[in-house]
C-alpha cells in the first residue's frame, strides 16, 4: 500500500463511515500529506505500513518549530486517528503515535455576556434603516438559538418551522438538528422576512437564505464579527465578542438556570458531551447542586431508610 492508496481510503472512512464535513476531510487529509511528504523526502519511506514511532517523533519535532502547542497537539491527533484506521484495516499492526504525548493544552474560553448586557448591544442598534432591523433579528437569533455563526448565516426559509416551534440547522458533519425557538425570536423572524427581506432581490443561489445583503447574497463570517465589534464599541464594552460569544452566553444562561447538561448538549449540537462540559465551564456551586440533588445518599434518600 503506498501513500496515495492509503490517504484514499483514508478519505473515504471519514467521508462515508465517520460522515465528517468536507472542512474536517480536509484537515485530516493535510495532516498525512505532510507526514508523507516530510518522510519521502528524508527517508524515503514508500509506504505508512513501516513507519516508526521515531519516523513520527522526527516529524513532530522538526514541525513543532514552526507551530504553536495547540496546532501540534491537533496535528498528533490527526495522525493517531489515521494509523488507527490502517490498525483498523488490518494495514499494520501498532499505531506509532500511541506513546507519543500531545503538550498540554490551557483551553481559553471566551467571554460570557450577561443578559443585561446582551440587552444593551441590541438597543445600541440603529433601527432606522432596514440593516439595523436585519441586525437586531440576527442577534436574537444567534443568543436564542445558541447557533453557531456558519449556522446562522446558512439557514434558510424552509428550516423555519414557526407553527411547530422549531427551526432546522444544518451543524458540522452536515447533521441535522431541531432546536426550539421563541416566540419573541419567531415574530422578530417573521418581522424581518415580512418587512425588510421582501425588498430585496436575492441572488439565484441564494434565494432561500434567511439573511441577505442589500445586494442579495448571503452574509459572510466577518460580517457578523464586525456587526458585533461595531456594536461593542458603541455601548465601550471591554469584553472581546463575536458570534462564538453570544452561544456560549446562551449555554451558560441555561446552565445556571437548571437546564441540563444533555438538553444543552442537543441543542447546541456537541457530538459529544465532553464538549459541552468544557463550554459551558461547569463550577463548582453547579455540581454541588446536582449532587445534593441526585446522590444516593441524600438526606431524602436517608430520611426514607430511616422509616
Amino acid at each position: 500500500m503506498n501513500w496515495k492508496q492509503a490517504t484514499s481510503d483514508y478519505v473515504n472512512f471519514l467521508k462515508i463511515e465517520r460522515g465528517l464535513s468536507k472542512n474536517s476531510i480536509d484537515s485530516y487529509q493535510r495532516d498525512v500529506k505532510k507526514l508523507a511528504l516530510f518522510l519521502e523526502n528524508l527517508d524515503a519511506i514508500p509506504s505508512p505500513i513501516y513507519i516508526t514511532q521515531e519516523n513520527v517523533q522526527q516529524f513532530i519535532y522538526e514541525t513543532s518549530k514552526k507551530i504553536n502547542a495547540r496546532s501540534q497537539a491537533r496535528l498528533i491527533s490527526g495522525l493517531r486517528s489515521f494509523f488507527d484506521f490502517l490498525v483498523f484495516e488490518d494495514y499494520r499492526k501498532d499505531n506509532p503515535t500511541d506513546l507519543i504525548e500531545s503538550p498540554n493544552i490551557t483551553r481559553k474560553l471566551p467571554d460570557t455576556l450577561e443578559k443585561e448586557e446582551i440587552d444593551d448591544l441590541i438597543a445600541a442598534i440603529d433601527l432606522s434603516h432596514p440593516q439595523g432591523e436585519r441586525n437586531k433579528t440576527i442577534i436574537e437569533t444567534i443568543y436564542s438559538c445558541g447557533l453557531r455563526v456558519s449556522e446562522l448565516i446558512n439557514l434558510q426559509l424552509s428550516d423555519l418551522f414557526f407553527d411547530e416551534g422549531y427551526i432546522r440547522i444544518l451543524g458540522k458533519g452536515d447533521k441535522y438538528r431541531f432546536v426550539p425557538i421563541h416566540i419573541t425570536t419567531i415574530q422578530r423572524l417573521n418581522f424581518y422576512i415580512d418587512e425588510i427581506r421582501s425588498e430585496i432581490t436575492p441572488k439565484k443561489e441564494d434565494e432561500d437564505i434567511v439573511f441577505l445583503n442589500r445586494r442579495g447574497k448571503r452574509l459572510t463570517r466577518q460580517m457578523i464579527f464586525i456587526i458585533l465589534k461595531e456594536l461593542a464599541l458603541k455601548i465601550n464594552l471591554k469584553k472581546s465578542i463575536g458570534p462564538h460569544t453570544l452561544r456560549h452566553s446562551f449555554a451558560t444562561y441555561l446552565l445556571k438556570h437548571g437546564a441540563d447538561l444533555r438538553v444543552i448538549q442537543q441543542l447546541l449540537g456537541h457530538e459529544s458531551i465532553t464538549t459541552t462540559e468544557i463550554y459551558v465551564h461547569l463550577d463548582n456551586s453547579y455540581l454541588k447542586k446536582v449532587i445534593e440533588l441526585h446522590h444516593p445518599r441524600s438526606n431524602f434518600n436517608l430520611k426514607e431508610e430511616e422509616e
